[in-house]
């Protein structure tokens, strides 16, 4: 039986080696994941001389490694680069992958890690307002340009940007508040909702598609889903019935799924469910 929807992963990059990641991506590949996802993360939150990998390097190292595997920002957090070199960044990779790259992105978490590396991070409603004005930077320099455009953080003067993406990735807004989902029901390509917020979530966000003037179709949902850490991974509901589950996340208003917070010792038995799954064959 295989799986009603795409399922992602979202690979821990804190504490682990390129090596590992890259062949554990390569593994799920293998059996048929729709998507490796990568944190944007400069420092663990837990002990702070972890090994953390960055999450842009890691994508195109991956994109390069892989050959149907899609690879994606889980989430990249608006405040750590301008976005217009996020634009030529999510390019290049979107044109090295062959059309593979998700650009997921939000309005950051960590301010100890902005902090430590001098990164601003202003309060949440201003963080909210450089997403928007974000988006709008990355659609206009994937048309090319020139571009000029005054916004109310950044400018650009007869800018350029080749080469042009194709397919421009979709922009995905991860939100866990009535904001972030009204948010990605205005500009987004998809919405990331934690599994915990979708039924709250989801009635604000379908009243914004339908005030915005957009329909459900153009919005994707992605749902991220925690595996429960005191079960092992043997026993893990979501992996002992990945079919299951993925149809009735369907029917709950998901379109992707996304296991999240993936760490090595939870890679042998979510291969297992793949192939279970036969997850190639929904591919």
């Amino acid at each position: 039986m295989s799986s009603a929807i795409p399922i992602g992963v979202n690979l821990t990059s804190i504490g682990v080696t390129s090596s590992w990641w890259l062949g554990t991506a390569r593994s799920l590949e293998s059996v048929g994941f729709s998507t490796a996802w990568c944190w944007d993360h400069f420092i663990s939150r837990g002990r702070l001389t972890d090994p953390v990998l960055e999450c842009w390097t890691t994508l195109a190292a991956t994109a390069a490694s892989t050959k149907t595997l899609r690879v994606g920002s889980f989430v990249t957090n608006v405040m750590n680069r301008h976005p217009a070199l996020l634009a030529r960044m999510a390019a290049t990779v979107q044109d090295q992958s062959g059309g593979r790259l998700e650009l997921g992105i939000g309005i950051g978490g960590h301010p100890a890690e902005h902090q430590a590396y001098g990164i601003d991070f202003p309060e949440a409603p201003e963080r909210v307002a450089r997403l928007e004005e974000a988006v709008r930077v990355l659609r206009f320099l994937w048309t090319g340009g020139p571009v000029d455009f005054q916004g109310r953080y950044h400018t650009l003067n007869a800018a350029h940007a080749f080469p042009v993406p194709r397919p421009a990735p979709r922009i995905l807004v991860g939100g866990r508040s009535a904001g972030g989902a009204r948010l990605a029901a205005r500009i987004g390509d998809g919405w990331i909702a934690d599994g915990e917020d979708l039924d709250r979530l989801a009635p604000l966000f379908a009243e914004t598609l339908e005030e915005s003037g957009r329909h459900r179709s153009e919005v994707a949902i992605l749902v991220s889903l925690d595996l429960e850490r005191a079960t092992p991974s043997s026993r893990q509901p979501i992996l002992r019935d990945l079919p299951g589950e993925a149809q009735r996340w369907r029917e709950r208003g998901a379109d992707e799924l996304v296991l999240h917070w993936i760490r090595p010792p939870d890679i042998p038995a979510l291969l297992e469910a793949g192939e279970r799954a036969d997850l190639l064959a929904a591919r």
